[in-house]
């Protein structure tokens, strides 16, 4: 059975392009800035991979026209373009994309996936990374027992990051499991980021850590210009606009697309407020 949009509809813009622009233009307008995700994973199929190239590759263009002057860039995920097929084939699709988005100066984010994937992305990055240093950065998740030593790396390529506590099922001996153990992790990589990374981007809804963020960012004079906070369209819009209104960078990641319904279990496994709102649009007419 196809579950209808309108249930996923408080978190995804739209199932196409021309709908989640609306959606961008007016969080341009109020002086946000924007990433837009085409929601996708684990493609197995090299035609497939190709083609979605091809739509990254099309958005980049059309979002160079469309944002005039403002920060609007683009998230990815590997998976969607070879990743789970050859790594290579996957870097080649990934270098087509990055030249295009180095012409019309677009930022892409290397989105991360289950654990599975996380050497893989890395490695990945690594080896495109020194010839599109101002273009590609990527993400970290602070519940993987890994992550300290990979900010470690990305503070020393001088990769532009983004923190997040994760929203992937791992097991224990991967991933801190209980909530006060990834609120702290994330807060000493939040640390290292901001004295030693590039430009990081601070990916949270949780007051304690965004109030942890500002309190250290004011501790050791680093700029609100010197980073971002980011949150998931459809979350905390009040806060956003707050935190704009206060003179941080402010990020909304804005997905789209017709296989929106992973991302969209995701959003209702993290936060029970989002399980009602779901269940309150089952029973609108």
């Amino acid at each position: 059975m196809k579950l209808p949009f309108v249930l996923a509809s408080r978190f995804v813009a739209g199932e196409t392009l021309e709908q989640a622009l609306p959606v961008v233009e007016g969080l341009l307008d109020e002086g946000l800035h924007v990433t837009l995700d085409l929601l996708g994973e684990d493609v197995d199929d090299r035609v497939k991979a190709a083609r979605l190239t091809d739509s990254y590759i099309s958005l980049t263009r059309r979002l160079a026209d469309f944002r005039a002057g403002r920060d609007a860039n683009i998230s990815i995920k590997l998976s969607m373009i070879g990743q789970v097929i050859d790594e290579g084939f996957c870097q080649d699709n990934l270098r087509r994309l990055l030249d295009v988005a180095r012409e019309s100066d677009t930022f892409v984010r290397l989105d991360m996936e289950g654990s599975s994937l996380t050497q893989s992305t890395l490695g990945i990055l690594e080896a495109v990374y020194p010839d599109y240093p101002e273009t590609v950065g990527t993400v970290l998740q602070a519940m993987l027992r890994r992550t300290d030593a990979d900010v470690a790396r990305m503070c020393e390529l001088r990769a532009r990051t983004r923190l997040v506590k994760g929203a992937y099922r791992e097991p224990e001996g991967i991933a801190y499991q209980d909530m006060p153990a990834i609120r702290e992790r994330f807060r000493q990589s939040m640390q290292r980021l901001l004295v030693d990374g590039r430009y990081p981007a601070i990916a949270t809804h949780d007051d304690e850590l965004i109030n942890a963020t500002k309190a250290f960012a004011g501790e050791r004079g680093v700029s609100p210009r010197d980073f971002e906070f980011q949150m998931l369209y459809g979350i905390r819009t009040e806060t956003q606009r707050q935190l704009a209104a206060e003179g941080y960078n402010m990020r909304v990641y804005v997905p789209y697309g017709t296989e929106w319904f992973p991302y969209f279990s995701r959003r209702l496994r993290e936060r029970k407020e989002n399980v009602g709102f779901v269940l309150r649009n089952l029973v609108k007419r």
